[in-house]
């Protein structure tokens, strides 16, 4: 009997009590790498030259400001859940890259499929501040965005978006349309099945599809390192035959710069991308959450040193483009705005108990119809 194998320069040698018996030749099929892009490291100094549109200190600016609005608004949100006026919320603290440079580099027809951290996206896609606080408020008004009718709402089981985002990417392709569908998931969800359908089906179809993995490092109390042995999360890729790579996920130029160029070559027919991008925590998963459990506050420390904006903000600041009086009036401006937007939401009336009922089905179903009418009596004291 052999007794083990082992390989050396490519050739399998059989080795049988220590002696060698057999050598075998072996081929390598396949060979792949995962790249990993930065343009502004964490002390705000660029590590090589920026890609065009970085160049521009107009479009680094409205980088900047789209970043502090998500910034402000998630603080204000939070805020109204600690007095009772929001239910559960996800807190973006220190992610705020990655939404943003989704919703600044897909085109107004693209899809964006999201999952419950993007906020940056869709203030950019026309999403109100009074829909995102009426739907972390409960009210299923904020999942039909007035102006916006094709992005899905707000994905909360995990991983099941992707699903939706490669549908919706099989159609745009059978349409011959020149439409890309962009979708997002935490670290956790690439570990779901769904995630791994939809690269299979991706990469089959060749459809496109951009996932943008948003490596947080910890999937609610679970450290990334308890969730796979991969190196990388981009590399999981690989078993669909799909595209990806590796972002400094707390640098908005260089995820500005690889999204916006997987949606391009998704939408000229180039296929699938996976893009995974690495950034921290900062807050609680979501306010139901408490991460000081499982968690130290040395680490968040550490992590906050490599905080989005504060990396861009030292940048422009050293070249100029912005000050600390420019920051305060736009941080005033922005308070402004998002109080206006939660007194809008506040002052909504609250829809009537029956509406539980009226976003389930087109049609509501005959065994729930006599439920529906029991809440009505309820609430007219019947």
């Amino acid at each position: 009997m052999v007794g083990c194998a082992y390989s050396d320069k490519r050739v399998l040698f059989l080795k049988y009590r220590g002696v060698i018996i057999l050598p075998i030749k072996i081929e390598i099929i396949a060979e792949f790498k995962i790249e990993k892009a930065q343009y502004l490291n964490k002390l705000g100094e660029a590590t090589q030259d920026f890609p065009d549109f970085a160049k521009d200190p107009v479009v680094l600016l409205e980088l900047y400001k789209l970043m502090l609005k998500t910034r402000i608004f998630d603080g204000k949100a939070i805020s109204l859940q600690r007095t009772g006026r929001l239910g559960t919320y996800p807190s973006v603290l220190g992610q705020e890259g990655i939404s943003v440079a989704i919703g600044h580099a897909m085109n107004s027809d693209d899809v964006f499929c999201p999952y419950y951290r993007d906020f940056g996206a869709h203030l950019q896609r026309g999403v109100t501040m009074e829909e995102l606080f009426l739907f972390w408020g409960g009210d299923e008004r904020g999942s039909k965005f007035a102006n916006n009718k094709e992005d899905l709402p707000h994905s909360i089981p995990v991983a099941s978006q992707i699903l939706h985002a490669a549908g919706i990417a099989t159609a745009m392709k059978l349409r011959k349309q020149n439409r890309c569908a962009v979708t997002t998931v935490g670290d956790g969800g690439t570990s779901k099945g769904d995630f791994y359908e939809a690269l299979n089906v991706a990469g089959v179809w060749n459809l496109p599809l951009v996932i943008v993995v948003n490596n947080n490092q910890w999937a609610i109390s679970v450290p990334l390192s308890s969730q796979t042995s991969c190196e990388t999360l981009a590399q999981k890729a690989i078993s669909g035959n799909v595209y990806s790579e590796q972002v400094d996920g707390n640098d908005i130029i260089a995820l500005r710069d690889r999204i916006g160029k997987a949606i391009e070559k998704a939408r000229n027919g180039g296929g699938p991308t996976l893009i995974e991008a690495i950034t921290y925590r900062l807050g609680d998963h979501t306010t139901a959450d408490d991460a000081s459990r499982y968690r130290s506050l040395k680490e968040v420390e550490a992590a906050k040193k490599n905080d989005p904006m504060a990396r861009l903000r030292h940048y422009l600041r050293k070249k100029d483009f912005w000050d600390e009086t420019q920051e305060q009036a736009l941080i005033s401006r922005y308070q402004q705005e998002v109080e206006q937007a939660a007194q809008n939401y506040l002052n909504l009336p609250i829809q009537p108990v029956e509406s539980m009922f009226d976003y389930l089905y087109e049609e509501l179903p005959e065994a729930l119809m006599e439920q529906r009418q029991l809440a009505i009596d309820s609430q007219n004291g019947e």
